[in-house]
């Protein structure tokens, strides 16, 4: 017997004015969290199923995405009302399987979430073991403000620029402010430090106030995947590695199916020169989420250094075909605009490469790992004099991980270069 799966599409805002599309997200994004927590079901990631907001046929986006049923649903929020409305149904012949509304307090977004979670588990002829059942009951936070702030947070964090980590910093920051026991929204500020300690200007004061907020985040709930996620990466940031491999090892075991510790840890373990652990990281984290095109793009790069160059080709077409897709829905999304920038060079593509670096240099030009990886495809693309002046630029601009210059290999062209030998020496 095929094993369930289940793909949660974007609930759709019916509010007035239509401004809770962060909300909407935030629901359905949670619902997937719990979702992947029942034992014996394959939940397709959010960046899968959420490329079919538009979509009017859900079934038809089930079969796309390769699940058994689809969650459908809508939200309308009015004051302190909410009334959530949700339908499950078969993706083979449409028959649906569960249908409901929900028309409450907003204070009972929690309640409602669970309510779900557990009526598709039975309707899909499954069960939530105890432990995870347990986890789905105790509400993230008891202020729903917060919970809200903790939403807008994480979606400006995924834009992966410093403007908007910083904007994710402060709402995280201001969702504490409401709740001071929010153990998810500490391990927020955690990941947005250590983004501002790469990448802006390497400040020990941000890796400070990253390392007091995994810590606090680990004390509210050290069952928690993602703050085990948070500490690891601070851990790496602070040169502890065994340390940071027992949090990043935890979190997998907490939570088997959570994309960004597989994502982080990989990462830490290609800063640290370790090609070998790295690929597998992420080729973990690409089989978890198929339209990722960050993990695929990387793990490309690690095959052509390990002289696997069939390897490497296959999986870098398939990054660049999910950094596509993704900018056929968000054309102004410069990370895959430059990341795939990279992979274009990479193929002998370097025309396509560099209009794409130059795309992602007209949206955001200051932006300091926006610059490195230009850098990097200029550099792949032979032209060093200004693979240097980009490369440069970043490291004035804010740019301090320089463990991961170190291991570069797309700057091979320039490592010997008196300029690039600088800019390692001017940072620790």
């Amino acid at each position: 017997m095929p094993t369930p799966s289940i793909a949660v599409l974007p609930f759709v805002d019916l509010s007035t004015d239509k401004d809770q599309r962060y909300f909407c997200d935030g629901l359905a994004a949670e619902l997937i969290g719990a979702l992947s927590r029942i034992e014996g079901l394959r939940v397709a990631p959010r960046s899968s199923s959420f490329r079919f907001r538009a979509i009017d046929d859900a079934t038809e986006a089930g079969r796309q995405l390769g699940v058994s049923a689809v969650l459908e649903g809508s939200v309308g929020k009015v004051d302190d009302r909410l009334r959530v409305s949700a339908k499950l149904t078969r993706t083979d012949g449409g028959l649906e399987l569960w249908a409901h509304t929900f028309d409450r307090p907003l204070k009972d977004v929690f309640a409602i979430q669970h309510e779900i979670a557990e009526r598709i588990s039975h309707a899909l002829e499954l069960r939530l073991d105890p432990q995870h059942a347990e986890a789905l009951e105790r509400p993230p936070t008891s202020n729903v403000q917060a919970f809200e702030y903790y939403l807008k947070g994480r979606e400006r964090f995924f834009e992966y620029r410093r403007s908007s980590v910083e904007a994710a910093l402060q709402l995280f920051n201001m969702a504490l402010m409401l709740d001071h026991d929010y153990a998810r929204a500490y391990a927020g500020v955690a990941e947005c430090c250590t983004f501002l300690f790469m990448y802006s200007d390497g400040d020990q004061t941000d890796l400070e106030q990253a390392d007091l907020a995994s810590r606090r985040s680990l004390e509210l709930a050290p069952d928690l995947a993602e703050a085990h996620t948070a500490r690891g990466l601070v851990l790496s940031l602070q040169h502890q590695y065994e340390a940071s491999e027992e949090a990043f090892e935890t979190a997998i075991r907490l939570n088997p199916k959570l994309f960004e510790v597989y994502y982080f840890y990989a990462r830490s373990r290609f800063a640290q020169g370790d090609l070998e652990s790295a690929a597998k990281l992420f080729g973990h984290a690409s089989r978890i989420d198929p339209d990722d095109y960050q993990a695929p793009l990387i793990l490309a790069q690690i095959y052509d250094d390990q002289e696997r160059p069939d390897e490497a080709a296959a999986i870098r077409r398939r990054g660049l075909q999910a950094a596509e897709r993704r900018l056929q829905h968000n054309p102004e999304e410069t990370r895959a605009l430059y990341m795939g920038a990279t992979a274009l060079v990479s193929m002998g593509e370097s025309e396509r490469g560099l209009r794409w670096a130059e795309r992602a240099l007209a949206l955001d030009p200051e932006e300091p790992m926006l610059l490195y990886n230009v850098g990097c495809v200029y550099s792949l693309a032979g032209e060093l004099d200004r693979a240097l002046e980009y490369v440069e630029k970043s490291v004035s601009s804010g740019l301090a991980y320089v463990d991961w210059l170190r291991q570069d290999s797309n700057l091979d062209p320039l490592r010997d270069h008196p300029r690039f030998q600088a800019l390692l020496e001017k940072r620790p």
